[in-house]
């Protein structure tokens, strides 16, 4: 139990030491309201224009590709540290890989799944597309 104890300690350490310090910081900064600083900054130009920008959503797309297989790599490095370990403990070569190849196996159906519905074909340029056809001309 005192493992846990532990774990707890160090918990409420490290969400009471940033919440001290903010508190700390509030209570003793200097107040000083002005008009200026609650002006947008941007670098040292006006701002024009809306702050609102419509991205590409294969921004977004690669994004979600990138943690899917981020989190693939978190949870196969730890098997494979096992692997060896659970097969010499007696363990079968079934019970160790099939899990985790059907893990693979689902990742590598939403791949192809992505794949084909063009989440992973990015979108060429406009200048890309003038360039092609120019050469296709000439």
């Amino acid at each position: 139990m005192s493992d846990w104890i532990a774990i707890g300690a160090m918990g409420l350490v490290g969400v009471g030491i940033p919440l001290a310090m903010m508190t700390v910081s509030a209570l003793l900064r200097p107040s000083v309201p002005e008009q200026g600083k609650s002006a947008t900054y941007e670098s040292g130009e006006v701002p024009t224009g809306t702050a609102r920008v419509q991205f590409n959503i294969q921004y977004y797309m690669v994004a979600l590709l990138f943690v899917v297989f981020d989190i693939e790599t978190v949870l196969i490095f730890p098997w494979t540290v096992i692997y060896r370990s659970a097969l010499e403990q007696g363990a079968s070569l079934a019970t160790v890989l099939v899990p985790m190849l059907l893990f693979i196996g689902v990742l590598v159906v939403g791949l192809v799944w992505a794949w084909r519905n063009g989440a992973v074909k990015w979108v060429k340029s406009p200048q890309a597309n003038r360039r092609k056809t120019e050469r296709q001309d000439a």
